[in-house]
């Protein structure tokens, strides 16, 4: 191991954050993880990964000028790691209670924003460390486990210059491609939000026709073998299609998750004074499917989802 690389830190280490780490560690970095999953706090010690029991923990053993890289689900859990401002209820409880990492963080190191959250929750969040000398790097990802842990996912980046390019080693590690898209903090997740509203749709597209081929009596497996070579391809439709249609529904990515992603693209929107005929109606369907109890599969359930709702009336 090159003992002269820093030890990247994650708070967060579920499907994405447990690949990141799997690659780091496939690459001789020196890791160190928290997370409220036992389980995926044992993965990551199987991968070499040192574990700490809270992220004040963690951040107390951060190295100067350290990256805290942060790979939870929404802003709530942003707000639970970093100062234990959560809820009192479901899944975004609080759970750091007076444990949360930013009153460990020392000026100079960085906090890596990997979540998609809204771009004003970018700017709240990183501007309240930025009261304590602690920069942020706005940094969505793309690309599902598989490509984390190959290192060919990708990275929407937004940050100052210099903070940037003093992890850039780190960065191109965990992806490639890695996008910079300015300064501008928050424009990381507007382009992730743009991104995943697209996702969205070509993937309620995709469900809605295989859908309607199945009604219409063909073999689906042969219609997605048409489609992928043909000019309805897109590579969210191909994954998860091709998995749906053979039974997998196992999460690779939770119906919650587009759910989310959607619902924020919208409401970003609309602080943009834009309202497009495909986003709303595509948000509505992921929160339909979610609501008819898929939440906890894979979103290629969209496909289960339209044929059993997709009838006509």
């Amino acid at each position: 191991m090159d003992q002269t690389r820093s030890t990247v830190s994650f708070v967060g280490i579920g499907n994405m954050g447990l690949a990141m780490v799997g690659r780091l560690r496939d690459l001789g970095w020196p890791v160190a993880v928290c997370d409220i999953d036992p389980a995926a706090c044992a993965q990551a010690a199987e991968l070499g990964a040192t574990v700490y029991a809270s992220p004040l923990a963690l951040a107390r053993a951060m190295p100067p000028h350290g990256l805290l890289v942060i790979a939870v689900v929404d802003a709530a859990q942003c707000r639970d790691l970093m100062w234990g401002e959560g809820t009192d209820d479901g899944d975004d409880a609080t759970h750091w209670p007076a444990l949360g990492a930013a009153q460990a963080l020392q000026p100079g190191q960085t906090v890596m924003w990997c979540p998609t959250v809204s771009p004003g929750d970018v700017e709240t969040l990183s501007q309240r460390l930025a009261q304590q000398g602690v920069h942020s790097i706005d940094a969505p990802m793309s690309g599902g486990p598989v490509r984390a842990r190959a290192g060919s996912m990708s990275l929407m980046v937004a940050g100052v210059s210099d903070v940037v390019a003093a992890h850039e080693p780190v960065l191109n590690a965990l992806a490639n491609p890695v996008f910079r898209l300015g300064e501008r903090l928050g424009d990381g997740v507007r382009t992730k939000l743009v991104n995943n509203l697209l996702a969205g749709i070509n993937l309620v597209g995709a469900a809605e026709v295989l859908a309607l081929a199945s009604n219409m009596g063909l073999d689906l497996s042969h219609t997605l073998d048409v489609i992928e070579r043909s000019s309805g391809q897109s590579w969210i439709g191909a994954d998860r299609m091709r998995r749906a249609i053979d039974g997998d529904l196992l999460p690779r990515a939770h119906m919650t998750l587009l759910a989310k992603d959607t619902r924020l693209a919208n409401e970003a929107a609309a602080e943009a004074g834009f309202a497009g005929p495909l986003g709303a109606r595509t948000s509505a369907v992921f929160r339909a499917a979610c609501e008819s109890g898929l939440s906890e599969l894979d979103d290629g359930a969209l496909l289960v989802f339209l044929q059993q709702h997709g009838q006509s009336r």
